[in-house]
Formats: C-alpha cells, sequence, structure tokens
C-alpha cells in the first residue's frame, strides 16, 4: 500500500487536533482512501509541553528545515499562522517539489496569489479548506461543487467571536465590554482581539472567497471594513423592536457597476437563516446563477472542526499522489461581467440611524432638513422614551441612499449643539 509522508509545522491547538485524528481514524482513513498517511515529522518552537496526544519524541523538531528538506515528506502541513515566516516555509515546501495544506488566513488573503503561482509553476498544490470556517466545507463547494455556476452575492457571518458578542448581548442583555471579556475567558478570540471585533479576520476569509468566487485578486485596502466595537445594548434593543437582528457581514455582491466588498454590521430582517445564526457558528449564503441560493453552516473555529478540514485536505491530496494526477488547485477564471471594484462611498443602502439628542422642540426638524438635503428620504422616525436624562435617542430609518450622501450629512448633525453624541449607522441588507 503507498504510503504518504507527512509533516507538521505548528503543533498548537489545531495542529494537535490533526496528529490526534490521524492516529484515532488512521484504519478508516486507510481503508477509504487506500492509503495510509504517515506523520514523518512535526515541527513546533516548543517541543517540550505536554500536548493531549502522545506522540514519539523522535519524530518532534524544532528545526522547519528538518521537514522542508526531507526528500521522503510528500506533505507539509503549515499551522503556525502569520505572515512571516509561514510563507517563506511554504514557497520553499512548493519550491522542494511538496505538496502543502494550510489554514493560514492571513497569509492567503495578503500573500495568496505569489503562493499559488509558485505551486502552479511548481506542479504541486495548495489547499486551504480550513482557511474559511473550519470545519464546513465552503472552499470545497465553490471551488468543485458549484463549479459551473457564475457567483451573483456572498452573505458570510465568518468571525465566531463577533457573533457570539452580538448573540450574547441580544440575548442576555450585556454589555459590548463585558461580553468581551467573556470571549476572552472562553478563550474565543484571537490573541489579538481586535482582529475579530474589528472585521479583520473577515476580511482576511471575504478575500478568499471572492477569489474563489469571481475570480479577481483582492487586495486587502480594497474591501471596507467596520468592526462592531460601536453597538450598543439600545441598538440591539431597538433592531428587536423592528424585527431585525445585528449581524457583522461579509458581503460580496455583484452588481451591474461592479463588485461590492465590504465588512460591517448590518441590519437583517429576523426571518433570514442568517438572522439565526448564533454564539460562535458561522454560516455562508450564497446566490449563484445555476444552484440557486444555499446556505453553507457550521462552527467556523475550534480544534475539532478546524483539524477536521486539514485532514479533508490531505485526503484529497494523497488521492492525487496515489494516482499520479497533478490537478491545479486554483485555475481561476476571472468574471469577465465584473468592471471594477466599487468604493464605499459609491454603494446604496438603506439604514437605521441611531442620534441622542436634547429632547427640545425643533429637534427632528433640524435633523430631516440636513437629511433632506443631501437627499436622504426618512421612511419613519421615532423618539423613544422620554426621560430626565440629558440625551434622548431618536431613530430613524431611511429609504436606500448613497454611502458619500450619508456621511456628509451624518458629519454635518454630529455638530449640532443639540446633538450630544456620534450618532450611530448601521447599514440595512435586503438578503434576497
Amino acid at each position: 500500500m503507498r504510503r504518504v509522508n507527512l509533516g507538521l509545522i505548528g503543533f498548537g491547538t489545531v495542529g494537535s487536533g490533526v496528529v490526534k485524528i490521524l492516529k484515532e481514524k488512521r484504519d478508516c482513513l486507510k481503508q477509504k482512501i487506500g492509503t495510509e498517511l504517515f506523520l514523518k515529522r512535526i515541527c513546533d518552537k516548543d517541543i517540550i509541553t505536554k500536548r493531549k496526544v502522545k506522540v514519539g519524541e523522535s519524530i518532534l523538531t524544532t528545526n522547519p528545515e528538518d521537514i522542508i528538506d526531507d526528500p521522503a515528506i510528500d506533505i507539509v502541513i503549515e499551522l503556525i499562522g502569520g505572515i512571516h515566516p509561514a510563507k517563506e516555509y511554504i514557497i520553499e515546501s512548493l519550491k522542494n517539489r511538496k505538496y502543502v495544506v494550510t489554514a493560514n488566513k492571513a497569509l492567503l488573503a495578503c500573500e495568496g496569489e505569489e503562493i499559488f503561482d509558485t505551486a502552479k509553476r511548481c506542479s504541486k498544490n495548495v489547499y486551504f479548506e480550513a482557511s474559511v470556517c473550519a470545519g464546513v466545507p465552503i472552499i470545497k463547494a465553490i471551488r468543485e461543487g458549484l463549479v459551473a455556476n457564475r457567483f451573483l452575492s456572498i452573505f458570510g457571518i465568518l468571525n465566531g467571536t463577533s457573533n457570539f458578542i452580538l448573540s450574547r448581548m441580544s440575548e442576555v442583555g450585556e454589555s459590548f465590554s463585558k461580553v468581551l471579556e467573556e470571549t476572552k475567558r472562553r478563550g474565543y478570540t484571537e490573541r489579538n482581539p481586535s482582529l475579530d471585533i474589528e472585521g479583520i479576520d473577515s476580511a482576511h476569509k471575504l478575500a478568499i472567497l471572492a477569489y474563489l468566487a469571481f475570480g479577481k485578486s483582492i487586495n486587502l485596502r480594497d474591501i471596507f471594513v467596520e468592526g462592531i466595537s460601536d453597538i450598543s445594548l439600545l441598538d440591539i434593543r431597538y433592531a428587536k423592536e423592528l424585527n431585525l437582528a445585528i449581524k457583522l457581514l461579509a458581503i460580496a455582491k455583484k452588481t451591474d457597476l461592479g463588485l461590492e466588498l465590504r465588512i460591517h454590521p448590518t441590519l437583517i430582517s429576523h426571518s433570514h437563516p442568517l438572522a439565526s445564526v448564533k454564539g460562535i457558528f458561522n454560516a455562508v449564503y450564497i446566490k449563484t446563477d445555476l444552484a440557486g441560493e444555499l446556505l453553507f453552516y457550521g462552527e467556523g473555529a475550534g480544534q475539532n472542526p478546524a483539524a477536521s478540514a486539514v485532514v479533508s485536505d490531505l485526503v484529497d491530496l494523497s488521492k492525487d499522489i496515489k494516482a499520479g494526477l497533478f490537478r491545479p488547485t486554483l485555475d481561476i477564471i476571472p468574471d469577465s461581467s465584473i468592471k471594477k471594484l466599487r468604493k464605499i462611498t459609491e454603494i446604496k443602502t438603506r439604514y437605521y440611524i441611531r442620534f441622542m439628542v436634547l429632547d427640545l422642540p425643533g429637534v427632528l426638524a433640524k435633523i430631516s432638513g440636513i437629511l433632506g438635503s443631501y437627499k436622504i428620504s426618512i421612511a419613519s422616525v421615532t423618539q423613544k422614551e422620554r426621560k430626565k436624562a440629558k440625551a434622548v435617542p431618536v431613530v430613524m430609518i431611511t429609504h436606500e441612499t448613497e454611502e458619500k450622501n450619508m456621511q456628509k450629512a451624518l458629519e454635518k448633525i454630529s455638530r449640532l449643539t443639540v446633538v450630544k453624541e456620534r450618532p450611530v449607522a448601521i447599514r440595512m441588507e435586503e438578503i434576497l
């Protein structure tokens, strides 16, 4: 029986999960693919700390070159994260005629084009299912299952931490800061929490999905990113009253005017399936020309889901090695109907706006007058509970309007003496 030798760089949480699966599912995988997946070497900076999965000391090393330069190793698994030195390890592995499996979303979002070009020149593959939504097979679905489709839009809840925070605020009524501390205690956040709550993690994943779906190499600077740190319990509560839910959505939407790529808090109807995605779960809602509307849902992080996706890639590559085949990882064909990437100032959408204002006669007229001067039409307005506080909330829902006009209007309104806090504006999407 052909044996496929593996080298693992990164023996952390996900790496340990991969080793555990390879050990526990060894016979099952061998029967299913007719090939033995043999873990020949493990590299990590720390090979002293005991893991929950046991391995022989003889296969441990702190030198990645022991894996990259070993001619007997067929597949290198990169699970250290970050840009450098992960990029160099992958490039070097490909040049040494090895296949690569990675879960490194940031690296692929920032340096993916060079990595994929190198893989193609070297006639080797890079697989990366675990880079987006962990165990949810969204990469495979776009690359293979929907290969005959043209993609019209992608709406994704791609960050479990942010989704947990918004869900918890809605269900329990706890503040943003309090729930954020809870996510840290539970180990849900990245080492740098701003990657989660400011939308950067979601942007990395959206760049990968957009590249696969629309054939566009995406510069992260072309994705508008706005996080959830300004969302308050007031907004959560008022959204509920409007039968809406606030989600941090990753949006890739093709229009006649170009491709929109944006990450921001978004109000969607409670009746839409994405509104029911709670806690650390991820979901991707895709609309295509042939398959129509599809929803992919599952745990978007964690040891077992991510490790499951890595092993799935190992199995696919092992089948190719066994058959002596080379199937290019990505034969990307750009969608020729997309003429440009649209800037955030060019989009049109509806808005929820909350103002904190003095409870005085004429305040609404002043605000409405400024909105009207920028061609922003109001669909509804509600002055919330009147109390002895210095400022009271006023909530408006607008008709569809241009982002650039909204930004100008809010800037002008924020300078009014009767407006006591910076206005909160949340974009709305009718996902059809």
